[in-house]
C-alpha cells in the first residue's frame, strides 16, 4: 500500500490548486472554498458564474431571542439575501409529558412554555379544560377577577422585558436598566398573590389556586401609582428620539397582507393599524365588562411595535384597576362550588409550603373519613373529563395563544397542543429582514418578542 501524507490527502478533498490560497469542493449545499490567504476576487477567479456568497450564524445564542434561537444569514456585503430560522434546540417535549399526567398536574408544565407569559399559557389551558367540563359559566366571578389581574401583570412583565431587551441590543442601556427596574413591582405583585416569580401554576381548573391575601387591593393600587410615574422613564428618553428612530423606523417592514398571509398576530400584527385582539373580539374571563382600548399603528415597523407595547402597558393598568374595584365589590369563592373538580383554595400557608398547614389537615382529618378519603383521590387521582374536544384563544402578550385539547374521559389529557404566537410569529424573520442590513436583524427579531420556551416547547 502506497504512503499517503496528510497533505496529499487534504488536496485530494480540496482538489487540485495553483497555489496555497485556496481550495474547493462540492458538497450538498453547493461548492465549498478554504481560504488560507490571498485576494478573494483571484480566488474566485478560476470559476466561471460564481457570485459572492457569505454564509452567517447568528446565534444559537443571542439576546435578542429571549432564548435559543439559530439564524442562518446568506448575505452580500451587508445586506441579507436570505434569512432562514433553525429552531429546537430549547425542545422540552411539554405537549407530550402531559398525557402522562392527570388534569391538574398538567398546569405546572404548561406554565414553563412561554417562561415570559406563565400565566397566559396556564388560563388558555384551564380555559379549554372548563370547556370540556362545561363549566366555563360556573367559575366564581372573583377568580375571574383574579385572574383577569394576574394576566394583566404579566402582560406588563413581558411588555417591559421587550422593550429593555430591544433598548439594550440597540444601544440604549438606560431603556434596559428602567424596563427591568418596573418589571420587579410587577413580579413583586404575582409573587404576593401567587406566591411564586414566575411559573405559578396559580390557575386551576375551576378558579384559581388561593384568593388575594390581605391588603393585596391596596398594594396592587400603590404599585400602578408608582409605575404612572416610573414609565415616563422610556417614552420620555426615546418617543421622537432622532437616533432612536434611525435605528427602528422602517426597520423589519412587515404589512397587513404578509401579517395575514403567515398568520401573524399581537403587536406586529396591530402595527399594521388592525385593532384585532381576543379579548376584544372573543372576550373570555369577563373582559368584555372592562372599559379599555387597543393602540395600533400604521408604521408596519420596530418603531410602531414599541409604540404599541409602551401604549398596552397603559391599557393594562386601566384594566387593573378597574378589575381592583370590581374585586373589593365582589366576595366569595376563588373556586368552583363543586367539590369533585375544584381542588381546595381557601388555605392558610403553613411551614412546609402552601397548602399544607396544620390548619387544613386538622379541617380534612376531623371532618369525615369520607371527605378524607376524596381528598386524597381528587390529589393522587385527579377527576376525569368527558370525551371530545376543545380549543381555547386568548391574548398573551406576544399574539393569539391557542389551545386544543382532547380527552377520551379518562383522567389525563390525551392529547394537547398549544399555538404559540412566537411559533408562528417567528415565520416573519425572513420577510422583515431580507434586503435589509445585518444590524436591522437585531431590531426586526426584537420587535417579534420570540420566547423559544413556547416556540420549542
Amino acid at each position: 500500500m502506497a504512503d499517503v501524507t496528510y497533505e496529499s490527502a487534504y488536496d485530494d478533498i480540496l482538489g487540485e490548486t495553483e497555489g496555497p490560497e485556496a481550495g474547493s469542493y462540492d458538497t450538498t449545499e453547493g461548492r465549498v472554498y478554504t481560504v488560507t490567504g490571498g485576494d478573494w476576487d483571484e480566488v474566485l477567479a478560476p470559476e466561471s458564474g460564481v457570485k459572492e456568497r457569505v454564509v452567517v450564524n447568528m446565534g444559537p445564542q443571542h439576546p435578542s431571542t429571549h432564548g435559543v434561537l439559530r439564524l442562518i444569514l446568506e448575505m452580500e456585503g451587508e445586506v441579507i439575501t436570505e434569512a432562514r430560522c433553525g429552531i429546537g434546540y430549547l425542545h422540552t417535549g411539554i405537549e407530550k409529558n402531559l398525557e402522562y399526567r392527570t388534569w391538574v398536574q398538567a398546569v405546572p408544565y404548561v406554565t414553563r412554555m412561554d417562561y415570559l407569559a406563565p400565566i397566559a399559557n396556564e388560563a388558555g389551558y384551564c380555559l379549554a379544560v372548563e370547556k370540556l367540563l362545561g363549566i366555563v359559566d360556573k367559575v366564581p366571578e372573583r377568580a375571574q377577577l383574579m385572574r383577569v389581574i394576574t394576566l394583566e401583570l404579566n402582560r406588563m412583565g413581558s411588555h417591559l422585558v421587550a422593550l429593555a431587551t430591544g433598548g439594550f441590543e440597540m444601544g440604549a442601556l438606560t431603556a434596559m436598566t428602567n424596563g427591568f427596574r418596573d418589571r420587579e413591582l410587577t413580579l413583586d405583585l404575582l409573587e404576593m398573590i401567587t406566591g411564586l416569580r414566575m411559573n405559578h401554576a396559580y390557575i386551576r381548573p375551576g378558579g384559581v389556586a388561593q384568593d388575594m391575601p390581605e391588603g393585596g387591593v391596596r398594594d396592587i393600587r400603590a404599585a400602578m401609582d408608582k409605575l404612572d410615574r416610573q414609565l415616563d422613564g422610556v417614552p420620555q428618553l426615546l418617543v421622537n428620539n432622532s437616533v432612536w428612530m434611525d435605528r427602528t423606523s422602517g426597520i423589519g417592514v412587515l404589512d397587513l397582507a404578509g401579517c395575514m398571509a403567515l398568520g401573524i398576530t399581537g403587536p406586529v400584527l396591530r402595527s399594521t393599524g388592525l385593532p384585532y385582539d381576543i379579548r376584544k373580539s372573543e372576550p373570555y374571563f369577563g373582559y368584555e365588562q372592562f372599559d379599555f382600548e387597543v393602540p395600533t399603528e400604521t408604521t408596519n415597523d420596530v418603531y410602531g411595535r414599541f409604540l404599541i407595547r409602551l401604549r398596552e402597558l397603559d391599557e393594562s393598568k386601566r384594566i387593573i384597576r378597574q378589575a381592583c374595584d370590581l374585586l373589593e365589590k365582589t366576595p366569595g369563592p376563588v373556586m368552583i362550588e363543586d367539590k369533585k373538580i375544584g381542588w381546595p383554595s381557601q388555605l392558610s400557608i403553613g411551614g412546609d409550603g402552601m397548602g399544607n398547614s396544620l390548619e387544613h389537615i386538622r379541617h380534612i382529618m376531623g371532618e369525615s373519613m369520607e371527605a378524607l378519603i376524596h381528598h386524597f383521590k381528587l390529589v393522587t387521582e385527579g377527576f376525569h373529563v368527558p370525551a371530545g374536544q376543545a380549543f381555547s384563544l386568548i391574548e398573551a402578550p406576544r399574539g393569539v395563544l391557542g389551545v386544543h385539547v382532547v380527552s377520551d374521559g379518562s383522567n389525563r389529557p390525551y392529547r394537547v397542543h398549544f399555538r404559540d404566537p412566537s411559533f408562528n410569529n417567528l415565520q416573519a424573520t425572513a420577510a422583515m429582514c431580507e434586503g435589509g442590513q445585518v444590524a436591522d436583524v437585531i431590531g426586526a427579531v426584537a420587535s417579534i418578542d420570540p420566547v423559544m420556551g413556547g416556540v420549542d416547547r
